[in-house]
C-alpha cells in the first residue's frame, strides 16, 4: 500500500541509515558529535584521546598519571546540501521506493563529500611507504606501512589501509589478499572490503587523491636558504635553487632522514621559496644542505594506512530555521542529518533539502602513513 505519509521525521531517518551505508573512510576514522547546535564556520573543540606511558612498578609506589584529553580545535566548514523538487504523485510512494530514487542519491553525494574531505587529509602526513620499498606485487606492499606505523607506536587494533583504484586492481593480484576473509558492518563497508591483510582491515574507496609534488631542482633536491641555519624545532624554512614551486602535501626528506611534509607553501620568488613543514626540526639544518622531494614532478595516489585516532569527523546538528513548514534533524552514530520539508511557490512543488554540517582533521599524523606503490 502506498505511503501518503512521507513526513520529514521519516524521511531523515531513512536518510541517516542511507548516509551510514554509503560511508566508507567516515566508517574509519574517531568520530566527534555532541547535541549542540552549530553553524557553517564555527569552531569547536573535540578530545583528543588520552595516551599514556607504562613505566617501571619499583615495588612500592606507582607513578600517577593524569589522564589528560587534549582539546583539538575543529572548525565546521562544510555546510553540504542536496536540494530536490518532488511532486505529489512522487509523495505518495512506499517510504522503500521513494527512498530508491531520492534519498539513496542524494545521501551518496554526501557520503562522497565526506569520504573525498578525508582522504585529502593525506596533506597533512609527513610518513610514507615509498614505491622503491613497496611493489603492489607482494604483500610488502603492506608490511612496509605496517613497519612505519610499529615505528611511531601505533596501536595494533583499528588499523585500516584504504586503496585507491590503481593500488586495489594491483592489490587483487596478491593471492593472500584474494582469499582474505571478508566481514564489515556496513553495506559500503561490505562491498568495499578486500580483507584483513597483516593487520589491516582493507578497503577500497574511489575518493583516495592523487598529489602531484612540486619538482624542485633538476636534482629533485631543495636547498636551504639561510646563512645561519636552522635550530631544533624550526618549522618556518627557506629553500632557494627551487625551479618548480614546492606543494602543500610534498614530502621532504632532510638530511637526518626524518621526513617532513609541507603544510603552507609561500609563492616562488627569484629561485627561492619560503615553507612550513611538520613536524619540527629534530635535528639542526645547516646552509645549503639538501633535503630530497620524494615523487618530484610525479602524479602520486595517496593510498593511506592509519590507526582510527589518526583523523577525526566532527559533525555538529544544524538549528531549525525560522519559517520551515517541517523540519527534522536526526543524529546517530555520530552524524548528525537535517531534513527540510517545505514548498516552493516558484516551482510549484514540494522541496526537500538534506543537509549536513561537518569538519574533518587530522588528529594524530604519526598513526597514518602514504602508501606509494
Amino acid at each position: 500500500m502506498p505511503n501518503t505519509l512521507l513526513t520529514s521525521s521519516i524521511i531523515a531517518k531513512e536518510a541517516i541509515i542511507a548516509l551510514e551505508n554509503n560511508l566508507v573512510a567516515a566508517g574509519l576514522v574517531h568520530r566527534d558529535h555532541s547535541d549542540d547546535f552549530a553553524g557553517v564556520g564555527d569552531t569547536v573543540s573535540i578530545r583528543k584521546p588520552a595516551t599514556f606511558t607504562a613505566s617501571a612498578y619499583n615495588g612500592a609506589t606507582v607513578t600517577t598519571q593524569d589522564a589528560v584529553e587534549t582539546a583539538v580545535p575543529v572548525t565546521l566548514s562544510n555546510l553540504m546540501d542536496v536540494t530536490f523538487a518532488v511532486t505529489s504523485k512522487e509523495l505518495s510512494l512506499s517510504i522503500q521506493d521513494f527512498r530508491s530514487q531520492f534519498i539513496d542519491p542524494a545521501v551518496q553525494a554526501h557520503a562522497q563529500s565526506i569520504d573525498s574531505a578525508l582522504c585529502a587529509l593525506y596533506r597533512d602526513v609527513p610518513y610514507f611507504a615509498a614505491s622503491g620499498d613497496t611493489a603492489w606485487t607482494t604483500l610488502r606492499a603492506f608490511t612496509a606501512p605496517r613497519k612505519t606505523l610499529n615505528d611511531n607506536k601505533a596501536p595494533f587494533a583499528d588499523r585500516q589501509m584504504l586503496l585507491g583504484s590503481t593500488a586495489d586492481m594491483r592489490a587483487l593480484a596478491i593471492d593472500a589478499v584474494v582469499s582474505a576473509e571478508k566481514a564489515a558492518s556496513t553495506e559500503a563497508l561490505r562491498n568495499a572490503e578486500l580483507g584483513r591483510v597483516i593487520g589491516f582491515s582493507t578497503y577500497t574507496d574511489q575518493n583516495i587523491r592523487t598529489h602531484t609534488a612540486g619538482a624542485g631542482t633538476v636534482a629533485a633536491n631543495a636547498v636551504v636558504n639561510l646563512l645561519a641555519g636552522y635550530a631544533v624545532g624550526a618549522r618556518d624554512l627557506s629553500f632557494d635553487a627551487i625551479a618548480s614551486a614546492l606543494k602543500v602535501g610534498d614530502v621532504l626528506v632532510m638530511p637526518d632522514g626524518n621526513s617532513h611534509v609541507v603544510t603552507v607553501a609561500g609563492a616562488l620568488a627569484t629561485g627561492a621559496q619560503n615553507v612550513t613543514v611538520s613536524p619540527a626540526l629534530r635535528t639542526a639544518l645547516a646552509d645549503n644542505a639538501i633535503c630530497t622531494i620524494r615523487n618530484p614532478g610525479a602524479a602520486t595516489e595517496e593510498s593511506l594506512a592509519f590507526h582510527r585516532n589518526a583523523f577525526a569527523l566532527v559533525t555538529r546538528p544544524l538549528a531549525p530555521p525560522m519559517g520551515a513548514a517541517r523540519v527534522e534533524t536526526v543524529n546517530w552514530n555520530g552524524i548528525s542529518l537535517r531534513v527540510v520539508y517545505d514548498y516552493d511557490r516558484n516551482l510549484k512543488s514540494d522541496v526537500i533539502s538534506i543537509d549536513c554540517l561537518w569538519g574533518v582533521k587530522t588528529l594524530t599524523p604519526e598513526l597514518a602513513c602514504r602508501v606509494w606503490g
